[in-house]
């Protein structure tokens, strides 16, 4: 199957990123979001970023020029209408992706391929509200994702083959590496990440050693390049919790336990660096 057009949905900064790279790779995208503030500064953050790469020497002002006309901004849903991928970029919540796909499922062509960049949800459940779940497939991107070369291709229990070669090839296209995961909780990525994050947390709540110093473990002990209580906050704690809280109900392991630090901070609204402070304060 050829992909042509493609609609990204919701214009954070996952959202953006993800039009970025398409619109760059000679796609026409189509980025959408119920809210226009967000959509205008998910189209501004994409222009921004773009002019320091010509600045920087990275690409061309034609380059820059050329992937801005193949940009569209779009308010309304009812434009998937046109696009032979989409793809889901919004909140963390199964109930509010359910229903973004079982509207989706009845907007778009028979053809289209629906994708999810959910960083932990089940793509068999996400596609069980459609009536195409041999088209619903898990398409989870790294962030920043003009920088980070890895996508997480999940297969749902009905996602054809025919689905996944499409793209598969679609990453290739993106320069992207991709990988095959199967339809677990957290897949690969966030199964191995968030346990480790969890754990830093788990140490400094129980006074083993200072913020610093753990995230200093990590740099300077095991070459990480940035410590894991810095990524939590980059990564935001409120998202941090939600993925454990789905690998704990997931798994049933205890294992997974959120640390009870992590949810105070939360619940604090101390959520990282978007908030101004998590477990570092931010100007």
């Amino acid at each position: 199957m050829s992909i042509k057009s493609v609609m990204v949905i919701g214009a954070g900064q996952m959202g953006s990123g993800i039009a970025q790279v398409f619109a760059q790779s000679g796609f026409q995208v189509m980025l959408n979001d119920m809210n226009e503030e967000a959509l205008d500064k998910g189209m501004q953050s994409i222009e921004k970023l773009l002019s320091r790469n010509v600045d920087k020497g990275r690409i061309e002002e034609e380059e820059k020029t050329a992937t801005l006309s193949r940009l569209t901004p779009s308010l309304n849903l009812d434009d998937a209408e046109s696009a032979d991928l989409v793809i889901e970029a919004i909140v963390e919540n199964m109930e509010v992706k359910t229903k973004v796909f079982s509207r989706l499922d009845k907007i778009t062509p028979h053809h289209t391929i629906l994708a999810s960049n959910t960083s932990s949800l089940p793509i068999t459940e996400i596609a069980a509200a459609t009536e195409r779940p041999e088209k619903v497939i898990g398409m989870h991107f790294m962030n920043p994702v003009p920088v980070m070369k890895l996508v997480e291709i999940i297969r749902g229990l009905q996602t054809s083959d025919e689905t996944y070669e499409t793209i598969q090839r679609v990453a290739g296209e993106l320069q992207k590496t991709a990988v095959e995961v199967e339809d677990f909780p957290g897949f690969v990525s966030n199964r191995i990440l968030m346990p480790m994050i969890n754990e830093a947390i788990y140490t400094l709540y129980e006074g083993v050693a200072s913020k610093e110093d753990i995230d200093s473990v990590m740099k300077l002990g095991m070459n990480h390049p940035m410590g894991p209580l810095t990524l939590a906050d980059f990564i935001g704690l409120d998202t941090c919790l939600y993925i454990m809280e789905v690998l704990h109900d997931g798994f049933g392991d205890s294992k997974y336990r959120p640390c009870p630090l992590l949810r105070k901070y939360v619940k604090a609204g101390w959520l990282g660096k978007k908030s101004g402070r998590g477990f570092y304060v931010y100007e």
